[in-house]
């Protein structure tokens, strides 16, 4: 997706969301030189490295509103060749296409009909969304945390607050950090900590985008995406074991960490795969981990207490990490997958 013709073809074909990820990093500086992983991007775009941003970096956000702006407005236009008023009224008018004859021998052989068909819609509904999916978690929890931190939050003299959670409750800790952020900045209340002691088992992305002066303590286990683009702050998970060991048992979920820039977390107990991935900052201590763990990392600490999974540290360009190999395995599993 790149230009406002694209949007239109799209919206005739029956698309209601335009993602862009290609052009608007064009219009910041972006060369396309994919290099993205070596951490010595040219333009300082996709890089950790400070020298490379602060000297080759030029890109600004009114670059990008820029491009949607003109984005916007050659879809405003073509909307108005074609005599419709709204965007959603295009949407399955397929009617409006017609098929190019193809260039190729490969390209005259396909047949777009079934594509180019005018979908007919029962009962006289719309072809376009309408009403809003109700979303299953009503943030419960999330909004207690903030009712109770609030007066703590306001004076900045931190304190210790205690709930119990449940795996429905997603995202546990991201009002508050949003909360701590917006008044004091990512590591404003650092020196003074809101510290929230959990009991049982959170749902995905607990300390989603935890900020510095955000400590969360739980006592249980936690689904995927633990720590996801913390920025300070400590997360530290641990069981109450009494008939098994805990540190073999899988104590946070799959892709934590991922996009982390800063903070701690400590897990007493192994994690799912992918662990680490995309790390720029965080120091981490876990008692395992799966496949891929440390994967893009840049930056950061992550200490394995116990084994991994294959493919550890692909494309890791940066950070350190220290893993206690006591079967010695580590070595066979990155010759295999190299």
């Amino acid at each position: 997706m790149k230009t406002g013709l694209d949007v239109v073809k799209a919206a005739i074909l029956g698309a209601e969301s335009f993602g862009f990820g290609t052009a608007p990093m064009v219009a910041m500086g972006c060369k396309f030189l994919r290099i993205c992983h070596l951490n010595n991007c040219a333009t300082g775009v996709a890089t950790q490295d400070e020298t490379l941003r602060k000297e080759y970096f030029k890109g600004l956000p009114e670059m990008v509103v820029n491009y949607f702006t003109g984005l916007a407005d050659e879809v405003r236009e073509l909307l108005a060749e074609l005599g419709v008023e709204k965007l959603t009224d295009l949407i399955g008018r397929t009617d409006l296409l017609e098929a190019v004859e193809g260039m190729t021998a490969k390209q005259s052989k396909l047949d777009l009909s079934s594509i180019l068909e005018t979908p007919v819609s029962p009962l006289s509904h719309p072809l376009y969304w309408t009403e809003p999916n109700q979303p299953f978690d009503k943030a419960e929890l999330n909004q207690k945390i903030i009712e109770e931190t609030e007066a703590a939050v306001e004076s900045r003299a931190g304190g210790s607050f205690y709930f119990d959670v449940r795996n429905t409750d997603r995202s546990v800790g991201a009002r508050l950090s949003g909360s701590v952020a917006k008044r004091y900045g990512n590591q404003g209340m650092a020196t003074s900590p809101i510290k929230l002691y959990l009991d049982g088992t959170a749902g995905q992305s607990l300390g989603v985008w935890n900020a510095g002066g955000v400590e969360i303590y739980l006592t249980g286990d936690a689904n995927d995406y633990v720590g996801k683009g913390m920025a300070g702050g400590k997360l530290v998970i641990k069981l109450t074991c009494t008939t098994f060991a805990c540190n073999d048992a899988t104590i946070v979920g799959n892709t934590c960490l991922y996009g982390a820039t800063g903070g701690k977390l400590f897990a007493a107990g192994t994690a799912g795969e992918r662990f680490g991935v995309r790390n720029s900052g965080t120091i981490a201590v876990i008692e395992g981990a799966g496949d891929n763990a440390c994967e893009y990392m840049t930056g950061g600490i992550v200490a394995i207490l116990g084994a991994t999974g294959v493919n550890f540290g692909a494309g890791m360009t940066g950070g350190f990490a220290y893993v206690m190999d006591s079967n010695e395995t580590l070595k066979v599993a990155s010759t295999r997958n190299r």
